[in-house]
C-alpha cells in the first residue's frame, strides 16, 4: 500500500526488517501499540530484475533500481539512499519492454550518464501480507512474511548460484505514517517488541538486493 509521508519525486517508505529461521512463526500484533484488528493474510508472488552498471556505480550511492512483477505495484522502482527516517522510493509503469525505460534513466542520468545499465540480480519473493488497523479500522501497518529466493547475475558469478532466506518486514501503511516521528518510532517499537519475542533478528544486510549480491 502506499505511504503518506511524501517528498518531491516520490513517497518515503518507512519500514524495518527482521531475519528469522525456518522455524519462526509470526505472532500476533493485536495490542501493539496502537494495533486493534488485523486482516486475513494475502499470499502472492513478486520477481524482480536489479539494474546497475557493470562497475555498481549505483550500488555503492546506495541505489537500487529494480523491474518487478507481481503484487499491488508493480512496475519500475528507484530506492535512494536512506534518509534520516525513511527511504524515498519513485514508481514508473512496467511497460512492455525490459530495458530500462526513458524516464527511469532520466531520474539517473546525472550519475550514470550514458553508461548502460544491465540485469545485476534476479529477487523472487513468496510474501504472506497481513495489514494491521487501529481501532477506527485505519490500516497503520504491514507485516510481510517474506521467503525469498536470489540469484546473482553479474558478469562472473557463479552460474545459478542462489541465496535463499526468510525475513519479517514491517512496513507503515497511511494510519501509521502520519504524526511525529516519535510516534512512528513508538508504532514500529511496539511491534518490533512483539516479533523479537519470537524470533526476530537484526537483519544481516540493509536490503534483499545487497543480501542478493553477497554484500
Amino acid at each position: 500500500m502506499d505511504q503518506t509521508v511524501h517528498m518531491g519525486g516520490g513517497e518515503v517508505e518507512i519500514e524495518r526488517k527482521y531475519d528469522v529461521d525456518a522455524a519462526a512463526r509470526v505472532p500476533s500484533l493485536i495490542g501493539a501499540g496502537r494495533v486493534a484488528s488485523a486482516d486475513e493474510a494475502d499470499a502472492f508472488d513478486l520477481d524482480a530484475t536489479y539494474y546497475d552498471t557493470a562497475e555498481m556505480r549505483l550500488s555503492s550511492l546506495r541505489i537500487a533500481v529494480r523491474r518487478r512483477l507481481g503484487g499491488h505495484d508493480a512496475g519500475w522502482h528507484i530506492k535512494w539512499p536512506p534518509l534520516d527516517e525513511g527511504r524515498r522510493e519513485q514508481q514508473f509503469e512496467l511497460g512492455d519492454d525490459e530495458g530500462v525505460p526513458d524516464d527511469v534513466r532520466a531520474e539517473l542520468v546525472g550519475l550514470v550518464g550514458d553508461v548502460p545499465l544491465v540485469p545485476v540480480a534476479r529477487i523472487r519473493n513468496h510474501r504472506v501480507a497481513t495489514v494491521l488497523r487501529d481501532a477506527a479500522g485505519e490500516p497503520v501497518a504491514e507485516l510481510a512474511d517474506d521467503h525469498v529466493v536470489a540469484t546473482d547475475l553479474r558478469e562472473g558469478a557463479t552460474s545459478g548460484t542462489e541465496r535463499r532466506w526468510q525475513e519479517w518486514e514491517v512496513e507503515l501503511l497511511p494510519g501509521g505514517s502520519v504524526g511525529e516521528a516519535s510516534d512512528r518510532a513508538a508504532l514500529l517499537d511496539a511491534i518490533e517488541e512483539r516479533l523479537v519475542a519470537s524470533g526476530a533478528q537484526p537483519p544481516s544486510a540493509g536490503s534483499k538486493l545487497a543480501r542478493a549480491l553477497g554484500v
